[in-house]
Parts: C-alpha cells; structure tokens; sequence
C-alpha cells in the first residue's frame, strides 16, 4: 500500500513562503486526484487543494490565489507552493488522496508567526 511523508514545513513570518513536499512510497500515477489538507490545533482537518491526474486544480477560499499545488507522477510527488503567509495558516499539513482513503503520514508542521 502507499505510504506517504511529508516535509518542508517550518516556522515563518507572516508574509514569508515554503514548498511542502509529499513523497509517496509507491506509484500515484493510478490515483486520480491527490489533496493536501491541514489540521490547527483543536480543528478539524480541513481540505486546503486538490490536483487532478490531469493536472486540474481547486483550492479552499482561504488560501486561492496565495498556494499553488503541483504533480510529478514520475517522481511519485506532490507540492505545495504556500506563499503569502498568514498566521491563520499554521496548523500541520498532510497529503492524501481526494477523498483520503490511503494511510496519513505523520504530517509537516507549518508555523507562521505575526
């Protein structure tokens, strides 16, 4: 089964960018839409993009226009370009498929501070 793991999270100032990355373990080329959600502290884990095989894009209202999620099926990996920063996006960051059936990694933390 697919195992995935997160990194590229860390503590940034509001304002401020990074790229997560989700390295799977096997072969998402058959899943046809991959998603990153994340999880504040005390909240639900919440849908943040989602990509299509085809390479169709959605976002949730609070992050469009300020994170970017890509593909590289050859590579078994899925990005997230977060920039603009704002405290209101710490929480840790997960990847899964859309909707989630495969094993959560551990996640990566994302901290932005004010």
């Amino acid at each position: 089964q697919v195992q995935l793991v997160e990194s590229g999270g860390g503590l940034v100032q509001a304002g401020g960018s990074l790229r997560l990355s989700c390295a799977a373990s096997g072969s998402i080329f058959s899943i046809n839409t991959m998603g990153w959600y994340r999880q504040a502290p005390g909240k639900q884990r919440d849908l943040v993009a989602g990509i299509s095989s085809g390479g169709s894009t959605n976002y949730a209202g609070s992050v469009k226009g300020r994170f970017t999620i890509s593909r590289d099926n050859a590579k078994n990996t899925v990005y997230l370009q977060m920039n603009s920063l704002k405290p209101g996006d710490t929480a840790v960051y997960y990847c899964n498929a859309l909707p989630p059936g495969l094993p959560w990694g551990q996640g990566t933390q994302v901290t932005v501070s004010s």
